[in-house]
């Protein structure tokens, strides 16, 4: 996975080596077109079986060939397990008749063009309907409308390389919650952050008042692994439901084609939390996408300031809306007043994050489906160039245009 963000998975659960009688079929492992990291795998369970009685038997069995990285994924999210195998260990997975299908732990990342400068041009394109054609994004002489509760009670939880708590402009909002993945509790590369400052920061966040919650599953290289980036949606799924607060995800990451992925984002949805993905920065169909082609997320294209689709927007028949994503000022790492400049589908979805957070304040929270629902008729209609046929072409707005 990649930030947009990178991300890896480690599934491993096999060990010695128990061979597969004749005539058992060993199912294909499902292959990751993208970078891998060695010997790892995401093992899917079948619904109906014991993860607690597998892990037994695999560790009983083949505990010397084989190392589960993530055992205590809960079946709300993904039913399975990650970590990495040596042959033996894998072709007794594949044989097994617990198992629904095993995929290579990929490698995701989040982009993002960074350069310094501020100008928060995008909060006053998602709040009021005039054009900005012509203008300069880097001016800060834009005004944003909105209301003072927005994102009260609300949490937002951030996905990705961890955020710079220090910073001023959060004004104690943000929190550390938890990190998977061999990295400091640290944002060390700044995408997090900035991401983080678009959806909640008091001067350039859209849902002033949310609570920004902190998952760091991306190195600060802003790469990660996809077992990481499912154990931290699974977390995000298991604090929602033991805090009942209304809870948005942002992942502003993503990475080839991945079921796991996919299954795990779409388990999130499922659980009750509003989940927004941005759609990636290679001007590609994004179809081939993970996990922003999974069909209950929100995937989210950039969009800049002449009401054009960023030119390196991922386009296509997954998407359901757009957000300002072009030279967007949020804050910065390099101290607790600093600032920097992105552009990237990771800066255009977290406006919509923001968004949702000010729709559960000022309308009352709804199910995932029909807060996407409202999200798109608040949006703007057929405003956007440059939209290639069979992609949607709408604009989020934070309140009823």
């Amino acid at each position: 996975m990649r930030l947009f963000s990178a991300v890896t998975t480690a599934v491993a659960l096999l060990s010695t080596l128990v061979l597969a009688a004749p005539g058992v079929e060993l199912k294909a492992v499902l292959k990751y077109d993208g970078p891998t990291k060695p010997d790892s795998y995401i093992v899917k369970l079948k619904d109906e079986v014991s993860k607690e009685d597998h892990l037994s038997w695999l560790d009983s069995n083949h505990n010397s060939t084989s190392s589960v990285t993530y055992r205590d994924w809960q079946t709300n999210v993904f039913h399975g397990y990650a970590g990495t195998f040596q042959p033996d260990a894998l072709n007794a997975l594949r044989a097994s008749p617990d198992v629904d299908y095993i995929e290579e732990d990929g490698v995701s990342e989040g982009s993002a063009t960074v350069f310094q400068n501020n100008a928060p041009w995008g909060l006053q394109r998602i709040s009021q309907n005039p054009r900005l054609i012509n203008q300069n994004p880097l001016d800060l002489n834009f005004t944003f409308k909105f209301d003072d509760s927005a994102g009260n009670g609300v949490d937002i939880f951030i996905i990705d390389t961890g955020i710079y708590l220090a910073h001023n402009d959060f004004g104690g909002r943000a929190v550390w919650g938890q990190t998977f993945g061999p990295y400091q509790n640290a944002d060390g590369h700044g995408h997090g952050t900035h991401v983080a400052g678009i959806a909640g920061s008091t001067t350039y966040g859209v849902s002033k008042r949310a609570r920004l919650v902190a998952v760091k599953v991306l190195s600060d290289s802003g790469t990660g692994i996809n077992s990481d980036i499912i154990a931290g949606m699974d977390w995000v799924a298991q604090a929602y439901q033991q805090t009942g607060r209304p809870s948005v995800a942002n992942l502003s990451l993503g990475g080839a084609a991945s079921v796991a992925m996919d299954a795990a984002a779409a388990g999130l949805v499922n659980s009750g939390v509003h989940t927004v993905v941005a759609a990636g920065n290679s001007n590609i169909n994004a179809a081939g996408i993970s996990p922003a082609r999974e069909p209950s997320v929100i995937t989210v294209g950039a969009s800049n300031i002449a009401d054009a689709r960023w030119a390196s927007s991922n386009w296509g028949g997954v998407l359901d809306i757009f957000a300002p994503g072009e030279n967007i000022i949020s804050l910065g790492i390099t101290g607790p007043n600093s600032l920097a400049v992105m552009s990237g589908t990771s800066m255009a979805a977290p406006h919509v994050s923001g968004i949702i957070g000010t729709y559960i304040t000022t309308g009352g929270n709804l199910f995932p489906a029909n807060m996407a629902q409202k999200l798109d008729q608040f949006s703007l209609l057929n405003v956007l160039s440059n939209i290639p046929l069979g992609t949607v072409n709408k604009l989020a707005r934070n309140e009823q245009p």
